[in-house]
């Protein structure tokens, strides 16, 4: 089953503004994901009809205090402190889709520093967007406006304070920030 954490409206950092490394982590790493915005209510969703809920997609990326984690980890914890703190859910521009869009197509990327760091096809995610909308519906009610994060590629690295990060659907830069 899907990994599932939730991050509340504080954690949202938009519009390129910088990222400041909190105090409370040595071990900061990025994980650029697809987002995608949730467009209607929806309980017990039918995967089949799971592509009508969503209406845009964006590249963003899920900070995660790995030291922390790990400690929650080990305590059997949650890891909401580890990924759920202020601005540590980036989101870049919205790009419209529509039910029909085929977004298994959708390629993803991220720079760090002018490198390429992440990059990815939509196609090879563990789940697909119409499961994991089917599977959240069950138990949360979906609400217009709540975004989904659906999970990182490979190339998952800590960042540093002067990186800057680039995030990229196909050939358009849909975020660029510096890490303060």
């Amino acid at each position: 089953a899907p990994v599932i954490f939730m991050k509340p409206s504080t954690a949202l950092l938009k519009d390129n503004k910088p990222f400041y490394l909190p105090d409370f982590s040595k071990d900061m790493h990025y994980e650029t994901e697809l987002v995608f915005r949730i467009c209607k209510n929806g309980k017990h969703v039918n995967e089949k009809f799971g592509m009508q809920y969503v209406d845009a997609v964006t590249v963003g990326i899920d900070f995660t205090a790995r030291d922390v984690q790990s400690e929650q980890k080990k305590k059997g914890l949650p890891w909401e402190i580890a990924k759920a703190f202020d601005n540590s859910a980036v989101i870049g521009e919205w790009k419209m889709l529509n039910p029909q869009t085929d977004i298994s197509t959708i390629n993803f990327s991220m720079m760090r520093n002018k490198e390429w760091a992440q990059k990815a096809n939509a196609g090879s995610m563990i789940y697909n967007v119409p499961y994991l909308i089917s599977y959240l519906s069950e138990y949360f009610t979906l609400q217009k406006g709540d975004l989904l994060f659906t999970g990182t590629p490979a190339g998952v690295a800590a960042v540093q304070v002067g990186d800057k990060l680039e995030g990229f659907i196909e050939d358009e830069r849909l975020f660029s920030f510096e890490v303060k």
